[in-house]
């Protein structure tokens, strides 16, 4: 017999794969109240799907009918309620569910929610249950969304942990919790057991859950914004504009070529979503990478009337997201910035990460800033339109990731490098994810290059640059420098004993495989080398080498004799 006064509703909140559904019907089931799960009652009431209201109508109508079921649910007697992953964020919801019965949250390590996850994935082959398993780290990316809602979960009337506990048992804690907790009601407490937290950084920028769709999500201490890769997706970027609340104007920033090729789907897609569009084209190539080019933009924006707010989209390759970049972080001291690159390089590489530049007449990117985007869009198909050179060019990037961070990357390139260098759908998509993913990991592990994390992405790019410097940046693309500097590094990491040759002569192989140079024949090493002890990464005028220690693994060495140096160059340059 229930005394009176006793809350007539559990709440059960927590992360996913907590058990708040399976557990909430069993509770149910032993005290003969009705169960209901919020997001089954928002699909009945949106009459579509929860990706599909997340993908049409965006985050802020899900939240609203979910505030608007949770508040419903919170009339009901007798009634056992499961919460969705995020719905404590919002404090309407959390007013209702605290003044009108028992919240108690089913805790669970991020280790247990991984596992559960990948269990759930292998038994069911369910697409709803991926999104957080994309990208090289899916388990960091459970801990930290994780981590931002820990402090909302941890103010419930009652916390479970799960993590070693059958599903019985669970039950039988949560129906302890109920037991317990009657107290706050029988003695007429109904204040909210969720004080204000309006001085904590949770409360505005606490991420609700991943985008639907979204390949990965980048957070950084100055912006948070997700990452779509995939296959015929520029016509989407209207869509994502809008999801991701940019506002109703853009800017679309793009050279003469790739406009030619993607303008008018960029400026449909955009049109379509209800957003005004302007487009602002330069030449193709650095030379239009300077301050004349970003003040004659800046002009252009301010007889077009262009205010704050209104988004700038970078439609092209790297050269283009510098320079667009860079306007959006000064022209009226910062606008929203969307990426939406459309070169192997700027995928995997430039478009992640926030640096953005233009060049000077005494060096490239010596004027910029770190001004990350607020969404990226890779429309993976746009890479068939690009010269030959150029997109062979690009896969050097990609298998500078795969060398420094992720091996098993390195035996996908090599198993598939036929198909990728066809630009198969699927595996291309799929390797494109990836590498972007793995850039992104560095990216969120040290934003501004203040760690020494980030350098570990210029491996290969110290006799790369002193290469493209040497030949005054006429002679090789970039991606074929890097390739170059890659062999450079190997062979220095295997004369420092940190690798076998097995290791130098594997990465040979695969960058051969993808049609790129592995040497330079006839370089004048003597201005190569002037570049390196000049070059960016010199600190306390000691050049910093990236090396290899394995496939995966790498090393930062400032000890590298001159005499390792010169030989190795002489070998890249026969």
């Amino acid at each position: 017999m229930m005394r009176e006064g006793a809350p007539k509703r559990i709440f059960l909140v927590g992360f996913s794969y907590t058990g708040k559904s399976e557990v909430g019907w069993e509770v149910a089931r032993r005290l003969r109240w009705e169960f209901v799960d919020t997001d089954t009652e928002i699909e009945a009431l949106a009459g579509k799907s929860v990706p599909d209201i997340f993908s049409q109508d965006g985050e802020g109508r899900f939240r609203e009918i979910e505030r608007q079921v949770i508040t419903g649910i919170g009339q009901r007697d007798k009634v056992v309620i499961a919460t969705g992953g995020g719905a404590v964020l919002d404090p309407q919801n959390r007013e209702a569910m605290s003044k009108g019965g028992v919240v108690v949250c089913l805790e669970a390590r991020p280790q247990t929610i991984y596992r559960r996850l990948q269990s759930d994935a292998q038994r069911q082959k369910d697409a709803v249950v991926r999104p957080l398993l994309r990208g090289p780290d899916p388990l960091g990316r459970i801990e930290k969304l994780k981590e931002w809602r820990q402090p909302y979960y941890a103010m419930a009337d009652w916390t479970v942990h799960t993590d070693a506990l059958s599903q019985e048992e669970v039950v039988e804690e949560v129906l302890n919790g109920w037991r317990y907790s009657l107290r706050r009601f029988s003695s007429g407490e109904e204040a909210s057991i969720f004080p204000p937290v309006s001085s904590r950084r949770y409360e505005a920028d606490a991420p609700y859950c991943d985008p639907v769709g979204a390949s990965f999500v980048v957070r950084t201490s100055s912006q948070t914004y997700p990452v779509y890769a995939g296959w015929g997706i520029l016509k989407e970027l209207g869509n994502f504009f809008k999801q991701a609340r940019l506002g109703e104007c853009a800017v679309i920033i793009s050279d003469d070529v790739v406009f030619s090729h993607h303008g008018k789907t960029a400026v449909q897609t955009l049109k379509n979503a209800g957003i005004s569009v302007f487009s602002f084209v330069v030449p193709q190539g650095e030379k239009s990478k300077t301050l004349e080019a970003a003040s004659q933009i800046y002009d252009w924006l301010v007889e077009h009337r262009v205010e704050r707010g209104c988004a700038i989209v970078a439609l092209g390759g790297g050269m283009v997201g510098d320079l667009a970049g860079f306007v959006a972080a000064t022209f009226l001291r910062g606008l929203p910035f969307v990426q939406a690159p459309t070169s192997l390089l700027a995928m995997v590489d430039a478009a992640i990460g926030g640096k953005v530049a233009v060049n000077h007449p005494k060096g490239k990117n010596l004027v910029g800033a770190f001004y990350q985007p607020s969404l990226v869009v890779m429309d993976v198909e746009t890479l068939t339109t690009l010269p030959p050179r150029e997109l062979t060019s690009g896969w050097a990037e990609v298998i500078k990731h795969a060398m420094i961070l992720d091996p098993g990357l390195f035996a996908i390139l090599e198993e598939n490098s036929d198909a990728l260098t066809h630009l198969e759908r699927g595996i291309a998509t799929e390797v494109v994810q990836r590498s972007a993913a793995l850039k992104a990991k560095v990216v969120e592990e040290d934003e501004k290059e203040t760690t020494g994390r980030r350098t570990i992405l210029n491996y290969g790019h110290t006799i790369a640059h002193g290469l493209e410097t040497a030949t005054d940046y006429a002679d090789l693309l970039h991606g074929e420098a890097v390739a170059i500097g890659m062999m450079g590094a190997t062979m220095i990491s295997q004369r420092m004993g940190l690798i076998p040759r097995e290791v130098v002569e594997a990465q040979r192989r695969l960058l051969e495989k993808f049609g790129l140079p592995t040497s330079r024949p006839a370089a004048n090493i003597e201005a190569v080398s002037r570049a390196i002890e000049l070059d960016k990464k010199v600190k306390s005028k000691a050049v910093r080498w990236v090396l290899l220690k394995a496939v995966g693994e790498t090393t930062i060495r400032s000890d590298v004799p001159q005499e390792i140096v010169r030989d190795t160059l002489l070998a890249l340059t026969r």
